[in-house]
């Protein structure tokens, strides 16, 4: 166990290591987040916004790479994960040939690797989750929106999660929870968000009218 360990903070390994340190941290608190509730990709994790007719360098970068398409958090959990793994692969190579790469180097040459890997990696996400949590849209206009109730029952407690479509067909996920005068809202339930405040929305059993609407609108 020593000796793994001893690997793992090696000098020519540590930007690596660290980097696979930060995507476990961030995976951990995105999953804890989940459960409660909340979500780290929705506190931090807003699309990247790149002007798509910017000429610098990083605008180029940012765009080359599907920044846009897909969620912040995911994008910043490919480009360390990949790029621990070049990191980890490149010294493995250098070490079976009995040579160190000096990690500078080494973390140059895993950099290049990277960016083309998140760009094929990115755009094959994007194609899976068809921006499945977006934000072209204020989380205000979704107060008298009917969702499904996703992660729950929905009680006065912890918030849950529920799902729904905006006006251009994006689906979302929010956190909610329900009135004070409601009774518990079961998972796969339709509900009404009547209004939010500042850690969810609020929401209620939807009416049978407005459930009926929202198919009819779902069909056409």
């Amino acid at each position: 166990m020593s000796t793994v360990i001893d690997l793992l903070l090696a000098a020519d390994v540590r930007p690596f290591t660290i980097a696979a340190a930060i995507v476990i941290v961030l995976a951990i608190i995105e999953l804890l987040s989940t459960m409660v509730g909340l979500s780290l990709s929705h506190i931090v994790g807003k699309d990247v916004e790149v002007e798509a007719d910017g000429h610098s360098a990083i605008s180029g970068l940012f765009l080359w790479i599907n920044a846009g398409r897909v969620p912040l958090l995911i994008l910043l959990l490919l480009t360390l994960g990949i790029f621990s793994i070049a990191g980890f692969f490149l010294q493995a190579i250098a070490h079976s040939v009995g040579i160190s790469i000096p990690a500078p180097i080494a973390a140059v040459v895993a950099i290049i690797g990277t960016i083309p890997a998140v760009r094929a990696t990115s755009r094959g996400i994007a194609r899976v989750i068809p921006r499945d949590e977006t934000y072209a849209v204020d989380d205000s206009d979704f107060v008298g929106q009917v969702a499904v109730v996703s992660i729950g029952p929905l009680d006065q407690g912890l918030p849950g999660r529920v799902r729904l479509k905006d006006v251009f067909g994006n689906w979302h996920s929010v956190p909610a929870r329900a009135a004070h005068d409601s009774n518990a809202l079961a998972v796969g339930s339709n509900v009404l968000l009547v209004d939010r405040d500042t850690k969810s929305f609020i929401a209620i059993s939807a009416p049978a009218d407005l459930i009926a609407q929202q198919q009819s609108s779902d069909r056409a």
